[in-house]
């Protein structure tokens, strides 16, 4: 398929040899400086294929990684991609690093009980290349996290919102019950909410006879708790506590009702499609309906949303008149918009029939527009994914010009076209869904009809393009649909990931929805949501000036420990020598540095957690050179952009797989009563030091010092796990996050080891030798704020030796940091593991049960020469419906999902 087509319309619009020359000229350079973005600045995208959609504590989450670059062609850039879990509130949990081989990458994620609580969460991926582009772009999915092992409670909460004095009062009802489902009634229940990080809201109750008890908070007027936490602790008797902690999230209940004109612009004295998303404040779509009105109050057209609050509706508008949109939702809220001033103008509006292989354009003028720019020259560009498909010029004869686009012309995914005119100004834009759907067609068969526990099942993987067999990479998942059941519509696949949102900005509802059985129903829907989506991966008016995005990385080719080697005055070292170990493993290097003093160890591959050392011990006089490490590049912290779809309600969702994992991981239930013999050993705190005696005895975070076992440099992963704080990179400084957001600009106090250090000092410090990093947002007393005008305190903990053990000299030389030689633990390579799927003989006796939810994963199936592939396993105890999914991707950017269904007697 050619990517570039330079057609001359010839439906209703004549092109003289007069200015043909010149037009041409203007076309292409609309076509090669888009070509050019394409070519010097190709996009990359990252989809995660995982085994489940949610997932209890000590369970792991498998997944695989597919690296797609233009046209959803396998990735040949970035050897590299990144995966990193985040919790509700934003906070950085885990991060992998996982190496790239023919676009793919195989990683997963051990949920251990030290480390994960119940909850929502997120996965997000990028690569390194990605970086230089908006995080919009990133992959990102929600994931649940239910808790199975040492549960207490089971609630569930029901939140409403009302208008009070300014402000907003949220009622929060929750019911508590015990592990076997029995209302806790007559509990004491002592609750706190969280605002800002800030204890906003406390108190104290008892829960009724079907274990309810009613919260209520009302917030300060016009700042509503958008972000807050409830948690509530429930007395179990016996001086025993257990803990629930819910989301709270205020809002007025009002719809945000928005107006979108086809083309961009309402035109006058033409018929107009425009399409309208009604959202309520949690970012979900909800059912509207309503009628069109003009300046008499006459009703000249109704309106009904199809899907997620979207819709549309045509509206021939009148010069000089006004138009009023009045809805009204099935909660009974009913309010009346402006429709936008008609303008006079030209605009797109398009047709997209799945039964035809063209898309229907119409270029639509209205009666001055026509007259003012009758035979002036227009150009429409049609592209995807910054790769132009289709370009065209015209020339403006009627108020009304029909066209037919092949479809051919495009990949699978949307398409945008823009229409210029002759200074080659983009004047309208419409994007355009094509879905292809013989582009990849997948078969998955069973050898059985029905199967029984624990037999052995064999599937079969037939994957055609066009009627031709066709080489592709695959993974597969299997799970007991009895335990993970998951609604279609909301599942995140490779469909709906590499062909819809991840060329889209902004939160999409239900985007499998489009994908799952696809009619003419949803094709509909899908051009409507095309209407009303942001999309705008680059500007025309900046790339057609010649100002592109800047780039400041190189995609990835491995992993790379670069540097400058100096002398203790600053001159750089010209054709020194440095060696990299990995300590305890058969990995080292040697090279010199150039002629500036730099060095640069490439094609690494070490695992996590390894400690590297970087010496300048070879050289002679090496006690007066120090190694100067390059930073490493990082993403900026996470928002998740599918908030909306965080469930409140974990136990109730999760009902049946909770169940199962309970019985799963019995064996894991951790004690309750310790007996402890003799005197803890005090770990190193704030209090050790008289300087920080005035702060509060428990920081408002505590950071544990484990969680930085994997940082390349303390700085920067501290930048995005300290939460509450917000770093600066212009003023390389943190503030506390709710004053930075209200324009103060105090700095927090860092301190290491009770002495008051700048940020630089913060990398002096090995990330496996600190302790704990205790966070303080209010220094009581102002011993500290006063002291050094700064606002927050930051304290970082190093770990220290026994007292009363000797040290030798050696021992004590040892530990002071050389210039001349680093040791430190960069991120490294995850470790692979394989997924456990055990194999049993016919009639072999049964001696333990099992329960697994995932019965099989497989994420490194290729398809041969004829299209084909096999793969056996065998099923657990569950009885009742198996589903197995395969998606994958072939050579050629197509993209194929399918489902396969059976049973277990």
């Amino acid at each position: 398929m050619k990517l570039t087509k330079i057609l001359t319309l010839l439906f209703c619009f004549a092109i003289t040899s007069a200015y043909a020359q010149q037009d041409s000229l203007t076309l292409n350079n609309i076509i090669n400086k888009t070509k050019r973005l394409a070519d010097e600045q190709p996009l990359e995208k990252v989809y995660l294929h995982t085994d489940k959609p949610y997932y209890a504590v000590a369970d792991t989450i498998w997944l695989k990684a597919y690296v797609t670059s233009q046209n959803n062609i396998p990735s040949p850039l970035s050897k590299i991609v990144y995966v990193e879990m985040y919790n509700s509130v934003d906070s950085l949990v885990q991060t992998l690093k996982l190496p790239v081989k023919n676009s793919v990458a195989y990683g997963n994620i051990p949920l251990p009980m030290n480390t994960y609580k119940q909850g929502n969460y997120y996965v997000r991926a990028y690569t390194l290349w990605m970086l230089n582009f908006d995080p919009d772009y990133f992959f990102s999915k929600n994931i649940l996290i239910g808790e199975a092992i040492d549960k207490q409670l089971i609630t569930n909460i029901n939140l409403s919102n009302v208008a009070a004095d300014k402000g907003i009062k949220t009622t929060a009802r929750i019911q508590f019950k015990d592990t076997s489902k029995k209302p806790l009634a007559n509990k004491t229940v002592n609750w706190r909410i969280f605002h800002n990080y800030d204890v906003y809201s406390r108190g104290k109750g008892t829960t009724d006879a079907n274990g309810y008890l009613t919260v209520t908070v009302t917030s300060k007027a016009d700042d509503p708790i958008k972000k807050g936490t409830l948690v509530a602790d429930v007395s179990m008797g016996d001086k025993e506590l257990a803990s629930a902690s819910f989301n709270i999230r205020q809002n007025d209940n009002g719809v945000d009702f928005q107006l979108f004109p086809e083309g961009g612009e309402f035109i006058v004295g033409v018929p107009n499609q425009v399409g309208f998303k009604a959202i309520k404040p949690n970012g979900l779509g909800t059912d509207v309906k309503g009628t069109i009105i003009d300046d008499q109050n006459t009703e000249v057209g109704t309106f009904t949303s199809s899907f997620a609050g979207i819709g549309s509706f045509f509206i021939t508008p009148e010069a000089n008149k006004n138009y009023k949109a009045k809805y009204s939702t099935k909660d009974g809220i009913t309010k009346t918009v402006d429709l936008p001033k008609a303008k006079e103008g030209i605009t797109l509006q398009v047709t997209n029939p799945a039964a035809t292989d063209v898309i229907n354009l119409r270029v639509l003028a209205s009666a001055s527009f026509l007259e003012a720019n009758k035979d002036k020259v227009f150009y429409l560009v049609g592209q995807n994914t910054n790769a132009v498909a289709y370009a065209a010029k015209l020339s403006l004869k009627n108020q009304a010009i029909n066209a037919k686009i092949p479809k051919q012309n495009f990949p699978s995914g949307i398409a945008q076209l823009t229409l210029f005119d002759e200074k080659s100004e983009p004047v309208s834009e419409r994007l355009v869904f094509v879905l292809h759907n013989d582009a990849m067609n997948l078969a998955l068969k069973a050898d059985l009809p029905t199967y029984k526990p624990r037999q052995k099942v064999k599937l079969t993987l037939d994957a055609k393009s066009k009627g031709q067999p066709i080489a592709g990479d695959f993974s597969v998942s299997v799970t007991d649909e009895a335990k993970v059941p998951v609604d279609e519509n909301t599942e995140v696949t490779i469909l709906s990931s590499l062909l819809l949102t991840s060329d889209l900005k902004g939160y999409v509802e239900k985007p499998n929805y489009y994908f799952n059985k696809t009619d003419d129903k949803k094709l509909g829907d899908l051009d409507r949501l095309m209407l009303t989506q942001g999309y705008r991966r680059f500007s025309y008016k900046e790339i057609l000036a010649g100002r592109y995005p800047k780039i400041f990385l190189l995609p990835e080719q491995g992993i790379t420990i670069t540097g400058t080697l100096r002398d203790l005055t600053g001159m750089p070292i010209r054709k020194g020598t440095m060696r990299m170990m990995v300590t305890g493993k058969p990995i080292a290097k040697e090279i010199t540095t150039s002629n500036v003093g730099v060095f640069n160890f490439t094609e690494l591959n070490f695992p996590d957690s390894s400690q590297v050392v970087v010496t300048a011990r070879s050289n002679p006089n090496y006690n007066n050179l120090m190694i100067m490490l390059d930073g490493t590049p990082s993403a900026a912290k996470g928002t998740n952009l599918n908030a909306p779809d965080e469930v409140e309600n974990i136990d109730t969702l999760m009902s049946s797989y909770l169940s199962n994992s309970q019985k799963q991981y019995r064996f894991m239930r951790t004690l309750k009563t310790v007996e402890i013999k003799g005197a803890a050993i005090k770990r190193p705190s704030h209090s050790d030091y008289p300087a920080l005696s005035g702060l509060s005895q428990i920081p408002d975070r505590f950071i544990d010092g484990n969680q930085f076992g994997g940082c390349n440099f303390l700085l920067e992963c501290l930048k995005t796990q300290a939460p509450s704080f917000t770093f600066d990179f212009n003023e390389q400084k943190f503030y506390i996050t709710r004053d930075y957001n209200q324009g103060v600009r105090t700095a927090a106090a860092i301190f290491l080891n009770g002495m008051f250090v700048d940020v630089n000092a913060i990398n002096t410090v090995n990330a496996s030798d600190v302790e704990s990093i205790e966070l303080f947002l209010n220094d009581p007393l102002g011993t500290v704020d006063r002291t050094y005008n700064t606002r927050g305190v930051i304290v970082i903990n190093t770990k220290k030796l026994p007292k009363g053990e000797k040290m030798s000299k050696q021992a004590f030389l040892d530990m002071i940091p050389k210039k001349y030689e680093i040791k430190y633990s960069p991120m490294g390579y995850s470790k692979e593991r394989n997924f456990y799927s055990p194999k049993y003989l016919p009639n072999a006796p049964v001696t333990s049960n099992d329960l697994r939810t995932t019965i099989y994963w497989n994420p490194k199936l290729i398809t041969d020469e004829k299209g084909n592939i096999s793969f056996e396993f065998n099923n657990a105890d569950g009885k009742g419906t198996y589903k197995a999914v395969v998606e994958g991707i072939d050579k050629n950017g197509n993209i194929g999902r399918t489902v396969l269904r059976y049973v277990v007697k």
